[in-house]
């Protein structure tokens, strides 16, 4: 579910910076999404690009790689602003972290246990 009030964005820390700067590919992407572990609103960026299967850049904190496997990992959600919330998971909790998440690591883990 996309949620239609994107209030959220105007206090983004990303919000005064070039498009451009978080459209980048390679290690670039590690220097992007240092300033989203900063960003108050970085959940609520994560859920509108899962939510709208963004293809390209850092949101909230994850590339595009990331977020392909984290919708891979879980097929069946439906509303992803209310999954980050719960607190049954631990990739939720590895997501709401202050560092950079090893989404990718944790979710290869998890489906070879």
């Amino acid at each position: 579910m996309i949620d239609e009030d994107q209030s959220w964005a105007s206090g983004a820390a990303c919000a005064g910076i070039e498009p451009d700067a978080l459209f980048v590919r390679g290690a670039a992407q590690r220097q992007a999404r240092q300033l989203c572990f900063t960003c108050p609103v970085r959940m609520q960026c994560l859920a509108e690009a899962l939510s709208s299967n963004t293809s390209f850049g850092v949101w909230g904190g994850l590339t595009e790689r990331e977020r392909r496997a984290l919708v891979r990992r879980y097929p069946g959600v439906r509303d992803w602003a209310e999954w980050l919330r719960g607190d049954d998971d631990e990739l939720v909790a590895e997501l709401r972290a202050q560092r950079p998440p090893r989404i990718i690591a944790r979710i290869r883990a998890t489906s070879t246990a």
